[in-house]
């Protein structure tokens, strides 16, 4: 699990805002596709959703993330993570972009702002798309 202990009830909403960042990511291209909603449910399970309730946790998602113009409400619990948690969910997003093969000039813009937003070096970020890009070339 990659948070300290809370109750519940602010679980659930860190795991929900962090699904809804995920879902912006697959959403950004207008492709919405099985194979990211897969690596969205496998991420959310690494950092502690439960499986009974991985679907209602995408779905509550899904309408946060159609009802907010602005990614600031979910990047600023990613924020919070230590860099280990950081990565992985920084992993996460460029698996879902490459899920595809190919990334479009929007999920490049998104993942620019978000390594602003969650002070990820660039040395960093680049390695980590390299890497995410070419497991998904194989």
């Amino acid at each position: 699990m990659f948070f300290n202990k809370k109750n519940k009830k602010e679980e659930n909403n860190f795991l929900i805002k962090v699904a809804a960042l995920l879902v912006h990511a697959a959403k950004i291209d207008e492709n919405y596709s099985t194979i990211e909603e897969k690596i969205i449910k496998q991420a959310l399970l690494e950092i502690g959703a439960d499986n009974e309730t991985i679907d209602e946790l995408i779905q509550k998602a899904n309408k946060l993330e159609e009802n907010n113009n602005q990614i600031l409400e979910f990047t600023r619990e990613v924020k919070n993570m230590n860099e280990t948690s950081k990565i992985k969910i920084i992993e996460t997003l460029w698996r879902i972009i490459y899920s595809n093969k190919e990334a479009d000039m929007f999920e490049t813009n998104l993942m620019r702002r978000l390594q602003g937003l969650l002070y990820i070096d660039s040395k960093v970020m680049g390695n980590l798309k390299d890497k995410i890009k070419k497991e998904n070339l194989k």
